[in-house]
C-alpha cells in the first residue's frame, strides 16, 4: 500500500510517499480501505515539528480519516466487511474521561495516522458514517467536529436562546457555527476577511466582527450583549486571544479551550473575578462522537469543505493549512 510517511523533520515537502506492506487484521483488529482523509492544524503542527514531540520516524500522520472496512480480524462483531466507518482521533477512548494512558493512543501523533490507503484499527476504534455523507464529507469528522460539539455540548452544555462566540472560520469554529443553528443558539462570529464574513452570514451567524477593524473586538462583543457578555465562547486562539474572550465571556459563563494558534500569555485575574469555568477541549470519545452523529443524521448536517486535493497532491494540501486562506475543512481523497 502507499502512506505519506514523516521521516524527518524537514517539514510539509520533506513528507515521504512510500510503499509498507499491505497490512492484515490481528484479533480485535478491523483493517479499513481509507477514501479520504482531512486535515487538522494539529496534523501540520506534527509535520512541521515532530521532534519537540518526541514522533518517532517513520510515521504515517493525520488524524482524521474515513473508508471502508475491508476484513476484520479474529473475534471481531461490532463491523462487517462493507460497512462505512470514520477512525476515532484517540483509539481506546470509548466513554468518561480522557486519561494518560488514552492520550497516548492518538492517530497521526503517537500512533500512525490515517494519511494511507489502509490502516488497521481497533474493533472500539470506529464509528459508523452518518449515511448521508460522502467519504470527503465524514472524514471532517473526528476532531474538528467532534472537538466543537464536546466544548458546545458535552463540556459546556449550550442550550437553545444561549449566545456563543466563535473565534475565525477553521474546521472548529465553522462545525460549532453548524451546530450552533441545530440549536437554536445565537451566535457572535469573527473574521478578518469581509469574503468570509458574507459566508458566515450566508450560514446563519446572527453577528460578524471583522477583527481588523475592531482589533479590541471583545468590546463590540459587549455592545452587541448589552454589556452582558456571551454564554460560552469556543476558543481557538490560545494565550493571544484567551483575554479578549475572558472579557467578552459573561461572569459566571465558559470557554471551551482549544486551540493554540496564536502565542502569548495568559492573566488568570479575570477568570477569577468573573467566575468563569474555563476547560481543555481535547476532542472526545467514541460515545460522544456517536451523539454527535446521530445530531449529524437527524439534521442533515453537511461538513463544509473548502477544497479537496488527489492523494499524490497531499503536501499541497498542509501547505494549504498553513496559508490560512481556507474556509472550513481541507481534504485528501486517498
Amino acid at each position: 500500500m502507499k502512506a505519506y510517511e514523516i521521516v524527518s523533520d524537514g517539514g510539509v515537502d520533506a513528507l515521504a510517499l512510500n510503499d509498507r506492506p499491505d497490512p492484515k487484521p490481528g484479533p480485535g483488529e478491523v483493517l479499513v480501505r481509507v477514501r479520504a482523509s482531512s486535515i487538522n492544524y494539529r496534523d501540520l503542527s506534527t509535520v512541521e515539528a515532530p521532534v519537540p514531540r518526541g514522533i518517532p520516524y517513520p510515521r504515517i500522520p493525520n488524524s482524521d480519516g474515513a473508508g471502508d472496512v475491508v476484513e476484520v480480524g479474529p473475534g471481531v462483531t461490532r463491523w462487517k466487511a462493507g460497512d462505512k466507518v470514520c477512525g476515532c482521533f484517540f483509539q481506546g477512548w470509548i466513554d468518561g474521561d480522557i486519561t494518560p494512558e488514552i492520550m497516548g493512543r492518538a492517530l497521526g501523533g503517537t500512533i500512525d495516522g490515517m494519511l494511507a490507503e489502509y490502516r488497521v484499527l481497533g474493533e472500539g476504534g470506529l464509528v459508523a458514517m452518518p449515511e448521508h455523507l460522502s467519504y470527503e464529507e465524514a472524514s471532517t469528522l473526528p476532531c474538528a467536529a467532534l472537538t466543537a460539539w464536546v466544548s458546545l455540548v458535552h463540556r459546556g452544555g449550550v442550550k437553545a436562546g444561549d449566545t456563543v462566540l466563535l473565534l475565525g472560520t477553521g474546521g472548529v469554529s465553522v462545525f460549532a457555527l453548524q451546530f450552533c443553528k441545530l440549536m437554536g443558539v445565537k451566535t457572535i462570529c469573527t473574521s478578518s476577511s469581509d469574503e468570509k464574513i458574507q459566508r458566515l452570514k450566508a450560514m446563519g451567524a446572527d453577528e460578524v466582527i471583522n477583527y481588523r477593524t475592531h482589533p479590541e473586538w471583545q468590546e463590540k462583543v459587549l455592545e452587541l450583549t448589552d454589556g452582558r457578555g456571551v454564554d460560552h465562547t469556543v476558543e481557538v486562539g490560545g494565550a493571544g486571544t484567551l483575554e479578549r474572550s475572558i472579557a467578552a465571556t459573561r461572569v459566571a459563563g465558559s470557554i471551551g479551550l482549544i486551540g493554540v494558534l496564536t502565542g502569548g500569555e495568559i492573566n488568570p485575574v479575570n477568570i477569577m473575578r468573573k467566575s468563569i469555568r474555563l476547560q481543555g477541549i481535547y476532542v472526545g470519545s467514541r460515545r460522544v462522537f456517536e451523539d454527535m452523529n446521530a445530531a449529524i443524521s437527524q439534521h442533515d448536517l453537511k461538513p463544509v469543505i473548502s477544497d479537496t486535493f488527489a492523494f499524490e497532491d497531499a503536501r499541497d494540501a498542509f501547505h494549504a493549512m498553513r496559508a490560512a486562506g481556507h474556509f472550513g475543512k481541507l481534504v485528501v481523497k486517498t
